[in-house]
């Protein structure tokens, strides 16, 4: 009769360890040809690595406004800063939050330093203008063209406007236009001056006023809002009285800009609803009573004149972010309507209160890394982490000997799935792979390969109590498991832990030690173990073989566990 079966039975996928490779194998070459589709195979490198600028800014709010420091405005700062790093011509600028006060710019090298500096330093500025002239973005044709060139309606942007205490009009409907989209604006804007270049009664201008209308028509007609570069660098060096160029923000439209008549700190608040009466989103914004008085004055101008100069443009940072037109005279509240999604609604919502937000920002630290002290770095750190691999290889080959190869393998397949992760994950979020990433990545080669050893002691443990490789190696699997999960996830809360409470580059190293320490639990489950499983039915190594890393011998095994028979004691002396 057959001896009843010993210990426990395969469980799981056990029994199956080719299930297991093959899912491995499978999100291997997934992420391999991700990795080449996307066309960048090979991680970002970051600041440190690569050579740039990184500038770490506070966020600081004056007494009695530290709720204006909140995350909607710090990711409106975000956007801010991302518009005037791209206007300097700067390509793969990175600019992120990092914590609840403080924003981090990384600029590639290649760049003026002085002057990124103190573009993303800077305040954003706010401004209500007047709008004088509405054009095409593109450069306008040669005066020789016929009439109809110099006049593009088609640009023209539309809106209604209608105080807070009166009902807007619904025969009111916003056209479509390049800038607003449809979108419609109720709500009060105020003008102290005349926003029409030929006014009534107006003195002749003189030859000094004649030739700098004449060198504002020419940088009008010459503007291209094509690019992000030109874009930005429209209005610079205006001030809120000069009559300036400028950009919408998508580039479509170009204007001519009158004084600014309300400045965005007039402001008090502004935010998106949702009108239930209309079934549309709009954009409430209220003044401050200096702003309403300034509101009210400019609307009752504006709604005297015609398209586009009945117009006032939101500039922000020089670039017109809106500009709907005016109907009526306004008191000091303003909503603006038209084709609003719910998301653009909140984004002007957002534009709008942080220019009424006393928020600016102090440079913490600059860091300033040359491409060649980044390529120095960056050899370095490889070096490094190829002593590192190298010592736990002749480590693994002279203690565990056959062993090793499995656990070659399994660093090799976690090397991979580390790799293809790194540089996926680069256009996906933005990660950049720094220095102290790369520390990180060393420090988890120690990391899986312990797993490897908790492993294989436990399999050599089972050999130790007399049982042979096969039973050994599920046996020792359970509690393995249990050690290697504990063990990973204290790593992986360690690591979760500093990337939380820490800003700048050593989330790098939090983000690869915690992403590493995934991936360990990964491997071991779906490639150690099946790989083991199928090592374990080889002779050489079910055998015992002396460079199996398994020889019973030397392990000190005991004799094997065996079930045996209880029989009688013979009684005749001559059987005995």
């Amino acid at each position: 009769m057959a001896a009843p079966k010993k210990g426990r039975g395969p469980s799981g996928g056990q029994g199956r360890p080719g299930r297991a490779l093959a899912l491995i194998l499978i999100a291997m070459v997934a992420l391999t040809g991700g990795m080449f589709l996307a066309h960048q195979p090979t991680p970002r490198l970051g600041i440190d690595l690569a050579g740039g600028t990184s500038i770490t800014l506070e966020a600081k709010a004056e007494p009695g406004q530290e709720k204006a420091i909140n995350k909607t405005n710090m990711d409106t700062a975000v956007q801010i800063m991302e518009r005037r790093v791209n206007g300097l011509g700067v390509s793969e600028a990175e600019v992120q939050t990092q914590g609840e006060r403080n924003i981090i710019v990384n600029i590639p090298k290649g760049t003026n330093s002085a002057q990124a500096r103190k573009q993303v330093g800077t305040t954003a500025k706010l401004y209500f203008r007047p709008v004088l002239t509405v054009a095409q973005g593109t450069p306008t044709p040669a005066p020789s063209a016929s009439s109809s060139d110099k006049a593009t309606p088609s640009a023209k942007p539309s809106a209604t406007a209608s105080g807070s205490d009166k009902a807007s009009s619904p025969s009111a409907k916003p056209s479509t236009s390049a800038t607003t989209q449809g979108r419609a604006v109720t709500g009060a804007l105020k003008a102290d001056s005349t926003p029409t270049p030929k006014a009534s009664g107006t003195p002749t201008p003189s030859a000094k006023e004649q030739a700098a209308a004449a060198a504002l028509q020419k940088k009008f007609e010459a503007l291209d809002c094509s690019s992000k570069a030109s874009r930005a660098k429209a209005a610079q060096g205006s001030k809120p009285t000069d009559t300036v160029v400028a950009c919408s923000q998508e580039g479509d439209a170009k204007y001519v800009l009158g004084p600014a008549e309300v400045s965005g700190t007039e402001v008090s608040s502004a935010k998106a609803n949702f009108d239930q009466q209309r079934g549309m989103w709009i954009v409430q914004m209220e003044f401050s009573d200096k702003g309403s008085k300034q509101f009210q004055s400019i609307t009752k101008k504006l709604s005297t004149q015609q398209e586009p100069q009945n117009q006032f443009a939101i500039a922000l940072d020089g670039e017109v972010v809106s500009a709907p037109r005016v109907s009526e005279a306004l008191s000091g509240s303003a909503q603006i309507s038209g084709s609003f999604t719910q998301q653009s609604a909140e984004d002007l919502g957002n534009v709008l209160s942080y220019g009424a937000l006393p928020l600016s920002f102090q440079e913490q630290s600059v860091t300033t890394v040359t491409a060649a002290l980044g390529g120095e770095q960056l050899q370095a750190g490889l070096i490094a982490g190829a002593i590192g691999l190298a010592l736990v290889v002749i480590y693994l080959v002279a203690y565990y000997r056959g062993l090793a190869l499995i656990a070659l393998l399994s660093l090799l397949v976690s090397g991979i799935l580390t790799y293809t992760l790194m540089s996926l994950l680069g256009p996906a979020i933005g990660f950049a792979l720094n220095l102290p990433a790369v520390c990180g990545a060393i420090v988890a080669i120690g990391i899986t390969a312990d797993s490897f050893i908790v492993y294989f002691e436990r399999i050599r443990d089972e050999i130790r109590e007399g049982r042979t490789l096969r039973p050994a190696v599920e046996r020792a699997w359970p509690r393995a498991r249990r050690t290697i999960l504990v063990s990973d996830f204290v790593s992986f809360l360690a690591a979760a832990v500093l990337f939380v409470v820490t800003v700048g580059k050593v989330q790098g190293f939090a983000f690869t030690l915690g992403l590493t320490t995934l991936l360990d639990v990964v491997v071991v489950f779906l490639f150690t173990k099946p790989v083991m499983t199928l090592m374990a039915r080889k002779k050489f190594f079910a055998s015992g073989h002396p460079w199996s890393g398994l020889d019973p011998k030397r392990l000190g095994a005991k004799p094997p566990l065996r079930r045996s028979r209880r029989v009688n004691a013979p009684t005749d002396p001559k059987e005995a």
